[in-house]
């Protein structure tokens, strides 16, 4: 070895100095999307409090209330849009798989239970992988399939086993994994985009076109009954709560850590939300439905790991 190629003091100072600062990000990261995780959570409890509110007036309108929020600290920050009207087309298209995954895990809470719902919404990250390798040519790795094996086991345990389900939960249980393929569509969908744009843009163009696309159906189901304090007050919360905050909290713990440790970490949305589920509406789960939305946890571990 040369002299001027061995290490010095100076370098393993560096050296220690990086991945102490390393460590700190990769903490700061997991608290950001931990924190995101309890806004998350509120989502399910939030939907059955804006009751009798229709899944579209409801989708619709914390899609608007998240779009308009995120432009609001847009403009706080005096950063531009810059939407360029060469990207607006695909921005439509992303807008309207987006508005279907909202629209179809709405729906599926007026059929199903909170934990069936959730546990089967957290299929997502297999039909990332599953798309991001049939369209993008990135390769599923042997625990990549193994997990999916394990979550399809969890989610049959949550439905085979349980002596009250029924075509309408079986109804309720499609619509959310309706909303897992759209959530993976969306995600593949929007990669580049999302290199391409900043966090707030992003955002905002997609819930906004994504509100507009559910506007039509919104208006066609108007519920004047449901037009009250209470459900407005839920469907604000919806927009300002798990998609405003938690989003912007998730979005900025990927920046701090890996993203896989974030969506582990957002993955425990199924634990407390079936948890606030139980507290709040007295929606107490079945224990098929603990043991299948766990074993559906340990493929999606799997999955991302």
């Amino acid at each position: 070895m040369k002299p001027e190629e061995r290490a010095q003091p100076g370098d393993v100072a560096d050296s220690g100095a990086v991945a102490a600062h390393t460590a700190r990000e990769q903490r700061r990261g997991a608290l950001l999307a931990g924190l995101a995780v309890l806004f998350f959570a509120s989502s399910p409890v939030l939907v059955r409090l804006a009751d009798p509110l229709s899944p579209y007036e409801k989708t619709a309108g914390r899609l608007a209330v998240a779009a308009l929020a995120l432009l609001l600290v847009l403009r706080l920050r005096r950063e531009p849009l810059r939407l360029t009207r060469r990207d607006l087309p695909l921005f439509v298209g992303i807008g309207l798989i987006a508005a279907l995954h909202f629209v179809a895990y709405v729906a599926s809470l007026n059929f199903t239970t909170i934990a069936h719902s959730l546990a089967i919404v957290y299929t997502a990250p297999i039909f990332v992988a599953l798309f991001s390798a049939w369209f993008l040519h990135e390769p599923i790795r042997p625990r990549q399939w193994l997990g999916v094996l394990v979550a399809v086991l969890g989610v049959a345990i949550l439905a085979g086993f349980d002596p009250t389900w029924n075509a309408r939960m079986a109804l309720g249980d499609l619509l959310a994994l309706a909303s897992a393929v759209m959530f993976g569509l969306y995600s593949v969908a929007g990669r580049r985009q999302r290199a391409n744009y900043s966090l707030f843009p992003y955002a905002i163009a997609v819930y906004g076109l994504a509100a507009l696309w559910v506007l039509p159906a919104a208006v066609a189901t108007f519920t004047p009954a449901g037009y009250t304090l209470g459900p407005l007050l839920a469907v604000l919360a919806l927009g300002l709560v798990p998609l405003g905050v938690g989003h912007t909290l998730y979005n900025a713990a990927v920046r701090h850590t890996h993203a896989t440790t974030a969506n582990l970490i957002a993955t425990q949305e199924v634990t407390l939300g079936i948890l606030l589920g139980a507290l709040i509406l007295g929606e107490l789960p079945k224990l098929n439905e603990l043991a299948g939305a766990l074993v559906t946890l340990l493929g999606i571990a799997l999955v991302l790991l």
